[in-house]
């Protein structure tokens, strides 16, 4: 009984890290799937504008979303500017594509 007590544990002792181990392994990105120097500034926003740069500086689609996943607004830009003062104070997260490239970050308004 106690030698497959012990087998037990051992096998389970060697195999749990393999499971802990997955998001590891998903979240692998190849630097060809992101934006290129993307930059976004001020966060927290205070004065209403957002500046948004990347090393291509290419039209950008924009799409803010609440912390419930509800779209509020969809923009597109072709400078740096976004003017997000029509927002309400709290959490955003925002989608930028810029050439077929998806990126999400975290906004906050102040």
């Amino acid at each position: 009984m106690k030698n497959y007590l012990f087998v037990f544990l051992l096998c389970s002792a060697m195999c749990f890290p393999f499971f802990g181990n997955a998001q590891s392994l998903n979240s692998t990105v190849t630097s060809s799937n992101t934006i290129e120097g993307l930059s976004i500034f001020p966060n927290p926003v205070i004065d209403g504008k957002l500046y948004i740069t990347s090393k291509q500086n290419l039209p950008k689609t924009i799409e803010i979303y609440d912390v419930l996943g509800k779209r509020i607004t969809s923009t597109s830009i072709i400078g740096k500017t976004l003017n997000v003062s029509k927002l309400s104070p709290g959490i955003y997260i925002l989608k930028i594509k810029e050439n077929k490239i998806l990126a999400t970050r975290k906004l906050i308004i102040r």
